[in-house]
């Protein structure tokens, strides 16, 4: 497990209502599988934090240049430095197939655009502070820690750090 290379990604997915029937399946199975690309340790702190969002869009709000709407957008952020080559490539074939099975429609895997952006190091927070990626990891190891002694059946609260 990567715990060196601590993150717990925003998944957010644009798409027009009604091009997924499931959405709540969606989003579970896509910070799910972002987990097991990441292969961070499947602790609360993780599991709580990496989520997506999938936001239906009105007809004609996603459109490309000849006014075609059948597009989904899906945008993963993660701090900087999280996602080596090897991930990237995993996260968007995986996610592009997720997609399209989710909708049912084999062909929109030609139609989906998944975004990798990257948070500069303490540009974004998590439990009202700004966390560098040294402090994440801090936390996990604590959280991790904490699991592994006798007392760790409060194992669902948020670290300090």
């Amino acid at each position: 497990m990567a715990i060196g290379d601590t993150h717990m990604p925003m998944i957010d997915v644009y798409a027009t209502a009604g091009t997924f029937p499931e959405r709540h399946r969606l989003a579970t199975d896509l910070a799910r599988t972002l987990m097991a690309i990441e292969d961070v340790p499947d602790i609360p702190m993780f599991r709580q934090n990496t989520a997506a969002v999938v936001h239906e869009l009105g007809d004609g709000d996603l459109a490309n240049v000849n006014g075609e709407g059948g597009y989904v957008r899906v945008q993963v952020l993660t701090n900087a430095g999280a996602l080596d080559r090897d991930k990237q490539l995993a996260v968007i074939r995986q996610f592009t197939d997720l997609v399209a099975a989710a909708a049912g429609d084999p062909s929109l895997s030609e139609r989906t655009w998944v975004l990798l952006t990257e948070a500069v190091e303490g540009g974004w927070g998590l439990w009202g502070h700004a966390h560098t990626n040294a402090e994440l990891v801090q936390a996990a190891r604590a959280q991790i820690g904490q699991l592994a002694s006798p007392q760790g059946a409060d194992h669902d609260r948020e670290p300090k750090g």
